[in-house]
Formats: structure tokens, sequence, C-alpha cells
């Protein structure tokens, strides 16, 4: 079902201002559309989606709770995890890549629950605009994680006390490898403090009434694993999603992720476990969950070439020699036509339009780069335009379907109860 038409949730103080005194002098609400001296960071608004851009702001959640035992934060845990559905496919976080309207067509086939691209805590709570252009939600994309990177705790609350209505959990990055964490002293550099990572962890689950989650990688020895795991639960961790590669593993290609780490992760802990890594199609989504006893599992490069693949769409390099399954009918360029209607609804910036257009339609500009050439020499995007490109792509030929497989997801049994 498509979703209906809402617009964004800008967590911003005026916005927080309006609602307590409606009278208050406010801001047009589309104060932060003005161009940018570079057109890839202006939203990609449409007039309408301009005028519907104030919406009224949800109620505050309750005060958190009071500081409870260890079991019962493991049962409080498992108890929001089956309010939610104890959703096991999920859009994992990518930076300038989990946007709205990306989440939105990944859930129209079959993503049960979204992460939000990494948000930058410090940046985030100080900086109005980046706050309205970085982070957009609305009543459809549930259950929620927004995801923030950090290294003080005080700040980091600040940041998710603005997000914390409209999520399912506030999840913390411990695993990003690149070389801008490394310099910013966060994500999977955090590993080198684990007291930071503690502190982190505790600040929040102290302080918040939405639970905490976090995004790890594996250490190289399985021991530092547990005990790293372990140490978040006990610090409050309502939900761990388990990168199955160190640190030095960036590259997916080349390393395969570890289920055994994974498993072993899941095994120890009492609270719910996600497994990101190796997740390509829907067998790979059921060998996963079989073989670790995950509750859920994460993609994330697999989708951004093919955001259908959890309703059992997969591209040609995934399908198996004599298997049987024929053209589904659905190809990229379908899926690529859906999300720019959904740009429409939820307006993002035009530089993760332009990503997404490179890796969903890769396989056809690879066919008729002359068409790419022409893409990439667009200084200023327009719908108009991108909707003549795709067409142009169909009419030249060259179209590679999608295939589709039904897969059944085995039913496992965990904390929660049977799922």
């Amino acid at each position: 079902m498509r979703p209906r038409r809402l617009a964004p949730l800008l967590p911003d103080p005026r916005r927080l201002l309006r609602y307590l005194n409606p009278s208050a002098a406010m801001a047009p609400a589309a104060a932060h559309l003005a161009t940018s001296a570079d057109p890839d960071e202006d939203l990609c608004a449409s007039a309408a989606a301009e005028a519907a851009a104030v919406e009224e702001l949800a109620p505050a959640p309750p005060l958190p709770p009071p500081p409870v035992s260890a079991e019962e934060r493991v049962e409080r845990a498992w108890a929001h995890w089956r309010r939610l559905g104890s959703p096991r496919l999920s859009v994992a976080p990518m930076v300038d890549n989990s946007e709205l309207p990306f989440r939105m067509l990944c859930r129209r086939y079959g993503a049960d629950a979204a992460y939000t691209p990494m948000l930058h805590s410090r940046i985030f709570s100080e900086n109005e605009k980046h706050r309205s252009m970085e982070f957009t939600t609305c009543k459809e994309d549930r259950p929620l994680f927004v995801q923030f990177c950090a290294n003080d705790p005080d700040i980091l609350l600040k940041a998710a006390k603005m997000v914390e209505p409209y999520c399912d959990y506030v999840d913390i990055n411990f695993g990003c490898p690149q070389r801008i964490a490394r310099r910013g002293n966060y994500g999977a550099f955090l590993m080198d403090n684990l007291p930071l990572v503690k502190s982190l962890v505790q600040n929040l689950s102290a302080n918040l009434y939405v639970p905490v989650s976090c995004k790890i990688r594996i250490f190289p020895q399985l021991e530092d694993t547990l005990a790293y795991a372990k140490m978040l639960e006990e610090a409050g961790a309502s939900l761990v999603a388990v990168h199955g590669r160190t640190r030095d593993q960036k590259d997916g290609k080349k390393f395969r992720a570890d289920w055994d780490a994974i498993k072993a992760v899941k095994d120890a802990l009492r609270i719910p476990v996600l497994a990101n890594g190796n997740i390509r199609h829907m067998e790979d989504v059921k060998d996963c969950l079989e073989y670790t006893g995950v509750d859920g599992v994460l993609s994330a490069e697999t989708l951004l070439e093919n955001p259908a693949l959890f309703a059992g769409f997969r591209t040609k390099e995934w399908k198996e020699d004599g298997d049987g399954i024929g053209d589904s009918g659905l190809d990229q360029a379908d899926l690529v036509i859906e999300y720019l209607k959904l740009c429409e609804q939820y307006p993002v910036p035009w530089r993760m339009v332009r990503s997404h257009i490179h890796k969903m339609l890769g396989d056809w500009f690879r066919v008729h780069p002359e068409v790419r050439e022409e893409f990439n020499k667009q200084t200023k995007l327009t719908f108009e335009w991108l909707h003549d490109m795709v067409m142009r792509l169909k009419q030249l030929g060259g179209r590679t379907p999608l295939y589709r497989k039904e897969v059944a997801l085995p039913t496992t049994t965990t904390a929660a109860g049977n799922v």
C-alpha cells in the first residue's frame, strides 16, 4: 500500500515553541529551502511539498522511567520489540542514502524497519538548518531507528532528546570504519575507548524514554567481541546490531561477514540482536536467521541497487542458473520512478537523489554510457528532466529485469516468544 501524503516532521526549537504557544511568531516553514551555492545541496522540493511542510508536533513523551534492575531492562527490551511487531527485515543506516524517500520505498517492498543515515550529534544539536535538511520522517516511517555518532555523552543526549518523539530507538553508531570517523573520534574508533562507549550508552539509557540501540563491529578476537557486547547490554542497551566484520575489513566484497561471531553474540546476550553482512537476497536472509539465531537482519549496499530485495526480488547477479526464475515484470527503472515520486512527497537534498539514481541504474548506464554522461553534466536537476531520462533509457532498450523467488523465512523462538 502506498503511504498517504504526509508532511515531513522537522524537529527544531521553533516547532516546539509553536506547539507550546501557538500564537508565538515563527519563521516561514520553508525558509530552509533557499537556494545554496551548490544546487545539489538544495532540497528537491515541489511547491506542494513546501506548502505542506508544517505538521503538528507530536505530543511530548512521558518522563523517563526510574532506573530498573538488569532483569527488568531485559524484559522491557523484549516487550518493546514485540510491540513493534518483532521486525526482522531492516534498512541499515547509510550516510546520505537511508533518507526518508528511500526508506519509504524499501518499506513498500517488504522492509519491516529502517535506520536513518548517521547524524552527527554535535552538528545536529547546534544547527537548525542541518536538522531540517538531514532528518525528516512521517507517520508511516515506523519502526524507526535514529542513528547518531558521538563522543560526548551530554551532547549526544541533547541531540537524542530532539528526535525522541519521532522514533522507536535512538541508535549509537559504534561501527563506522571510515577515515572521517577516525579523525572525528567516533564510530568504530571508539572501540579503543570502552569506558567512553559505556558512558554514552548509560547516559542515554538513564535519561531517554525511548530505548537505546547500538550498532557495532566485531573485534579480531571473539572473546573481546563478546565482552564488548555484554558491556553494552549491562550499560542499558535494549538492542545490538552486529556488523560481522572488523574495523579494518571495509570492503564488503573482499571480506565476508563472520556469522559465527554474530551467532556467538546472539547466544551471549539476553536482548534482541540483529545481523548485518552478506545479505544480498532473501535466501541469504533465511540462511542468516537459521544459522545465527538472530532476531532480524540489516541490508545496506544491496538495497541501494535493489530496494525491492526484502520482497523477494533479486538482480541478475544473484539469479541462480537453472533455478527457473523468470522476469518479474519489475526492473530498477521502475523503482527509480517510484523513488522520484516519493522524493516529491518528502523533499531531500538533490545530492541524495543523484546518488540513488547512479546506484539503481548502474547496469543501464553501463549499456548506455552516453545517458550517464549527460546525467553527470546536469548541474541542476529537476524531476521533469529525470523522468524524461528514465523514459529515454527504457526506449533505448537494454532492460535488465529483476527476478523473484519466494523464500519462506524460519520461525524462531527467542526470549520474546514465538516470532
